[in-house]
């Protein structure tokens, strides 16, 4: 069996059935599309314009945020990195040195290329705190000393180490 199929011009018979017949049931296709959207279709179709807002009669008003200066401290941190740090925020400021070693060894390294750090102290702080590398620091107590000899030569206020 052999089937012809021929090309004619305009469109099919089924087609226009299934034009007419979408075409008279147009309100009931409708109402099937929202419900099975859950109201989707109709919002597609005739998208209305979001509401605009009320004014309340309030006015509001934040005051802009001022920087508080910085409160620098001296910070010796549990992995051993000596910062200056800023008290109101707990942000670190600057990069001073850390601590290499282990136990009774520790000592102290500025933050020096010669010592691997990228981003070495500036010129000013390397003169004022040059003498204090190398220098031993056994134990807690020796931590506390080297933060209050960094705070005095750079000018900070001395504070307790409660604040950690």
């Amino acid at each position: 069996m052999v089937y012809i199929i021929s090309k004619r011009d305009g469109p099919h018979r089924e087609e226009l059935a299934a034009k007419d017949f979408l075409q008279k049931n147009r309100t009931t296709v409708n109402a099937l599309a929202n419900h099975l959207t859950l109201g989707r279709w109709q919002q597609l179709r005739n998208p209305a314009p979001p509401p605009q807002p009320q004014p309340s009669g309030k006015l509001w008003s934040t005051p802009p945020a001022r920087p508080k200066e910085a409160e620098p401290y001296v910070r010796i941190s549990h992995n051993g990195r000596v910062v200056i740090a800023d008290l109101a925020s707990g942000r670190q400021l600057d990069f001073v040195g850390e601590l290499r070693g282990h136990g009774h060894s520790r000592y102290f390294a500025l933050a020096t290329r010669e010592n691997g750090i990228f981003e070495p102290l500036n010129d000013e702080l390397y003169k004022v705190l040059a003498d204090l590398e190398g220098v031993g620091v056994p134990d807690e107590t020796s931590e506390a000393h080297l933060e209050q000899i960094i705070s005095g030569r750079l000018g900070l206020d001395a504070i307790s180490r409660s604040v950690e």
